[in-house]
C-alpha cells in the first residue's frame, strides 16, 4: 500500500520495485514485455508509448489500480473515463486493456470507469517533474480521487450509457485489431492448403 503522506516520487520508486519494473520504469527500453499468460509478446518502446506511460505509472499510483490484468483493465476503464486527451498510445492501449478487463472482471472495470467519470486525471496537462515532489494525498485531492470512491453513489444514466458506448468501442477496436493481425496467417493458411 502506498504512504499518503510519501511524496509521488517516492511512491512511483517503490511502484516500480513492487512490479519489478526498471528503476526508470522502463521508458529507456527498446521494447517492452507483455506477458498474457504464456505467451509472451514484445511490443516497440515509441516515443509516444513512453510519454503516455509515464502519465500512466503515476495514474496508477494515485489511483492503487494494480498491474495484473484486472487492475490493468480498471486503470484502463479510469483513463478513458476521465479522458487521454491527445495520447494516442495510452488510447490504443486503453482500449485494449479494457476490452481484456471487461472479459476477466466487468464489475470491477465499471467501477473504475464510474470512477474516472466523476474524476480527472494528468493527461490535459504538460509533464512537470515538479509532481513527483508532491505528496500522493495532495495529488489524489487534486484529482477528485480521495472522495470518488464511494459504494455508495448512485450510478447515473449518463455514466451508464457512456460506459456501454466505450465498452462496445474498446471490444470493437480490440477484435479489429486482432483481425488485421491475424489476416496474414490466415490468408497463408488458406494458400498453403
Amino acid at each position: 500500500m502506498i504512504d499518503d503522506d510519501a511524496t509521488l516520487g517516492e511512491a512511483r520508486t517503490r511502484y516500480f520495485a513492487d512490479n519489478g519494473f526498471a528503476a526508470d520504469g522502463g521508458y529507456s527500453e527498446e521494447w517492452v514485455r507483455l506477458q498474457m499468460g504464456p505467451i509472451a509478446l514484445r511490443i516497440p518502446n515509441t516515443p509516444s508509448r513512453v510519454r503516455s506511460v509515464r502519465y500512466h505509472d503515476v495514474h496508477h499510483v494515485v489511483t492503487g489500480y494494480g498491474t495484473h490484468w484486472t487492475g490493468e483493465g480498471e486503470i484502463a476503464a479510469w483513463e478513458i473515463a476521465s479522458g487521454c486527451a491527445d495520447h494516442q498510445a495510452a488510447w490504443i492501449l486503453d482500449l485494449w486493456a479494457m476490452a481484456i478487463g471487461l472479459c476477466i472482471a466487468p464489475k470491477a472495470v465499471a467501477r473504475a470507469f464510474v470512477r474516472g467519470r466523476r474524476t480527472s486525471n494528468l493527461y490535459r496537462e504538460p509533464w512537470d517533474d515538479a509532481w513527483l515532489e508532491t505528496r500522493v494525498v495532495d495529488l489524489r485531492s487534486r484529482l477528485g480521487l480521495a472522495f470518488s470512491a464511494g459504494p455508495d453513489r448512485q450510478v447515473r444514466i449518463v455514466e451508464r450509457a457512456t460506459l456501454a458506448a466505450w465498452s462496445a468501442a474498446a471490444i470493437g477496436f480490440s477484435l479489429t485489431t486482432l483481425a488485421i493481425l491475424l489476416l496474414p496467417f490466415l490468408l497463408a493458411a488458406t494458400m498453403l492448403s
